[in-house]
């Protein structure tokens, strides 16, 4: 029996900052077990409020399938008490296995990724949902991203008819969509900011009911991130335009030489804290030696003022 039922678990992740832990590797590109559960652990003492083993921070899209077991139970078993969301993606048949197999590893909820390559109609679009929910009786968060754009009325549809759905994750920035799903279902759902470097989005998002967001620099600088979160909540535009300006702004301009760096540059910054967690898996690519060094000023000064807080 789970410990957060989906009402639960849409009610704690959304009363605070989302982890989503890098994947470790070792220099072969194999899983380094025993480094990413001293992570996760580390992690966890800085107080998520739930953890994504394996999601899109995590290279779900590099990892093989028989894998992501190992790393949902990890996570689970590294943080007992913690909710731990296990992901599920690619066709229908696969995302209904990795979901048994999430919730057997020891997953409190489903992160349920979009389907791979092909483009979708909403009625398939939303058969695959419903397939995915039908097959756990966990709550799952669905991610709203490159080829699983969902519309207003699909998603009313999924809160309509299929009580474990209950996230939306948004990675896509339709400002529209979200005002009219909140105007809409309100509470029904949880509504999380995932936007690459979701920052830079949290305090509009906050207007339109979006509670929480993944952050992935709380990977590297979890002090730093849990300060911004609550400037966020706290609605201290200052702080939060401050922290922008000097930190997320210059950080993203580094993100932006290249596809794919939006993990490559959580693992050089946890290089950079002294936490290596190896390199990226192909297709992904990791941080030049100049891009590093260009990174590591920006790491050090927010490491540095989260200490003297």
């Amino acid at each position: 029996m789970k410990s957060f039922s989906p009402t639960e678990l849409k009610t704690t992740i959304g009363a605070g900052l989302l982890s989503f832990p890098v994947t470790h590797a070792r220099p072969d590109g194999s899983f380094d077990e025993d480094g990413y559960r001293n992570h996760v652990a580390w992690l966890a003492g800085h107080a998520p409020s739930g953890l994504f083993a394996a999601g899109g921070t995590g290279e779900f899209f590099c990892l093989d399938p028989v894998e992501i077991p190992r790393v949902v139970r990890a996570a689970a078993e590294a943080a007992p008490g913690l909710p731990i969301i296990g992901p599920a993606g690619y066709g229908t048949a696969q995302a209904v296995r990795m979901a048994k197999e999430a919730e057997r590893a020891g997953a409190d909820g489903i992160f349920l990724c979009p389907p791979y390559l092909t483009e979708l109609d909403q009625a398939g679009l939303v058969a695959h949902v419903k397939a995915v929910c039908a097959a756990t009786g966990l709550g799952v968060v669905v991610y709203h991203r490159a080829n699983a754009r969902f519309t207003v009325e699909s998603v009313v549809e999924l809160a309509g008819s299929c009580p474990t759905f209950i996230g939306f994750k948004d990675g896509i920035g339709d400002v529209e969509l979200m005002t009219e799903l909140y105007a809409r279902l309100g509470d029904r759902l949880l509504y999380v900011g995932g936007l690459p470097t979701a920052e830079l989005y949290a305090l509009p998002y906050l207007e339109m009911g979006v509670t929480t967001y993944s952050s992935a620099i709380f990977n590297f600088a979890p002090e730093w991130a849990m300060d911004f979160y609550r400037s966020v909540v706290g609605r201290d535009r200052a702080d939060v335009y401050a922290r922008l300006r000097d930190f997320v702004l210059p950080y993203v301009s580094i993100r932006n030489r290249r596809a794919g760096y939006a993990v490559s540059i959580v693992k050089a910054g946890l290089e950079l804290v002294g936490r290596p967690a190896g390199p990226v898996r192909p297709p992904l690519t990791d941080l030049t030696p100049a891009e590093l060094a260009e990174l590591a000023p920006l790491v050090q000064r927010i490491t540095k003022e989260a200490a003297r807080v």
